[in-house]
């Protein structure tokens, strides 16, 4: 059985040869398509990054508990006043805690996809977050 050749270009996004095949704005504007996106990808690794530093502070049941996560999705301090802890209640800290948690892990999802968007300008780019 003999192999078939392509008689295509093919398609890439970088062009090092010089040859048909990679995308370009028109007017050959130096980097071209390709360009803009390696730049895009570049800015959203380093907002990726960024995001460690950053936190939400969520609180529930008034203030009694607070949640510090970053934009990683790290929690990084849990605060529970005194008077909420109930030694015949547990299960009222229990669930204050597991609720300010979830909503801190919310909070810092929307801080991610925010700072996604603002590189993206709002497109939905597949498996991105």
């Amino acid at each position: 059985m003999a192999k078939r050749k392509s008689k295509g270009k093919g398609f890439s996004l970088d062009n090092p040869g010089g040859g048909g095949g990679g995308l370009s704005m028109p007017g050959g504007a130096k980097g071209g398509l390709a360009g803009k996106l390696q730049e895009m990808q570049q800015q959203m690794l380093e907002a990726q990054e960024a995001l460690g530093d950053k936190t939400v502070e969520i609180s529930a049941g008034g203030g009694a508990i607070k949640v510090v996560m970053t934009g990683h999705q790290k929690l990084e301090s849990i605060t529970i006043a005194p008077e909420v802890v109930d030694p015949d209640d547990v299960e009222m800290l229990q669930d204050l805690i597991l609720a300010a948690i979830n909503e801190a892990v919310e909070a810092s999802q929307n801080l991610a996809a925010d700072e996604m968007n603002s590189i993206t300008g709002g497109l939905n780019i597949p498996g991105l977050m």
